[in-house]
């Protein structure tokens, strides 16, 4: 498998992944929306014998009373079904938390599922005095902070781009 940035040969491809990795298209729909819309976004895709077969992006958050905040959101991040639980999702994030590093953010928050995303180190975004701006249990609302204390001080709702309104 490798890991890649995501180039606009992709595009039709990513979209097929995030529709058949999710029940409706609302997500591969986002992508393009963020990709159009949000800048910086981290962008990848794995591909394993040639064919891509996994997504993931990292788009700007913000949080109103940390206005200087260089914080990403992951999401979404899609493996296509029938290239499920062989470690693409996995190494997607690690690369993916590895670019945002590399690109001087912070940290990241993401709203998934806690028994997944507590493996890279993620925690519920409230020890952090972060809120989700939607109604969601607090352990599927989680931070990881991307270079230590970055968010020591920091508290108030995270801000996802308009975009995700129409998720």
């Amino acid at each position: 498998m490798h890991i890649r940035d995501e180039e606009d040969r992709d595009h039709a491809t990513v979209y097929a992944v995030n529709a058949a990795a999710f029940e409706t298209p609302a997500e591969a729909r986002l992508v393009e929306a963020l990709r159009a819309r949000a800048h910086p976004v981290v962008s990848l895709v794995a591909e394993a014998k040639g064919k891509r077969v996994g997504h993931i992006l990292f788009s700007p958050v913000t949080v109103a009373e940390h206005p200087g905040g260089r914080i990403m959101g992951l999401a979404p991040m899609a493996v296509a079904p029938e290239h499920q639980r062989r470690g693409i999702g996995s190494a997607l994030v690690r690369a993916g938390l590895d670019r945002c590093r590399a690109l001087g953010f912070g940290a990241v928050v993401v709203l998934g599922h806690p028994g997944y995303y507590l493996r890279f180190g993620f925690q519920p975004a409230s020890r952090f005095g972060l809120g989700c701006p939607y109604d969601v249990p607090d352990d599927v609302f989680m931070a990881l902070e991307l270079r230590p204390g970055y968010l020591r001080g920091v508290s108030g709702t995270v801000a996802y781009h308009p975009a995700f309104d129409k998720l």
